[in-house]
């Protein structure tokens, strides 16, 4: 629910301590390991070559979501004339409540005997559609609320550690991420000094 929480913790999880009870794969808590974009890139394009893999940058799907689309049906050698429906998926949502959430995910996995209990007669009495739409809802209106605005210095502190990584995914694709995504002003260094 707090990022930066997350990103404070990142050394205790990597020691394997302070991992969330659900977690399934505790190294994909470590956020800060995986925005090596050009490393990670450059690992793909080695093993399946450039023409095999194609790099969007998500905000020309926001932006574009059509022609995104299209450019990936294109990339896969399909038909890209046909109909398109844009879509708002994944918007970012807030966490309304931790405890609700776990209510709500142990009732959808029969977490526990009465929760079994429960989903085995639900599961019986009704089909797959109307529960996952149901659990969806309860998400919606129980566990999720609108995301609170970003803590402006944290996003300082993020972009001054990030921009290395920034520049260098900008020059490996040859595109102006840094102008894109308003780097130019971000002196990495201040965060060394702390200025």
């Amino acid at each position: 629910t707090d990022f930066g929480r997350a990103i404070a913790l990142e050394p205790s999880r990597r020691a394997g301590k302070r991992i969330p009870r659900r977690s399934i794969s505790p190294p994909s808590l470590l956020y800060s390991e995986h925005v090596h974009y050009a490393e990670q890139l450059r690992r793909l394009h080695e093993a399946f070559g450039s023409e095999q893999v194609l790099v969007l940058i998500y905000d020309d799907f926001r932006r574009d979501n059509e022609a995104t689309v299209r450019q990936v049906l294109r990339f896969l050698d399909v038909d890209d004339t046909v109909a398109v429906q844009a879509t708002d998926a994944n918007p970012t949502v807030g966490m309304r409540s931790q405890r609700m959430d776990d209510l709500v995910y142990s009732a959808s996995t029969g977490r526990g005997p009465v929760w079994h209990m429960l989903k085995t007669v639900v599961t019986a009495l009704t089909p797959t559609d109307l529960r996952r739409s149901a659990l969806k809802a309860a998400q919606r209106r129980l566990v999720y609320g609108e995301a609170p605005p970003p803590d402006e210095s944290f996003m300082l502190e993020l972009r001054r550690r990030f921009k290395p990584e920034v520049v260098a995914l900008s020059e490996y694709l040859d595109r102006d991420l840094v102008g894109l995504w308003g780097y130019e002003q971000i002196d990495p260094a201040s965060e060394l000094t702390g200025d």
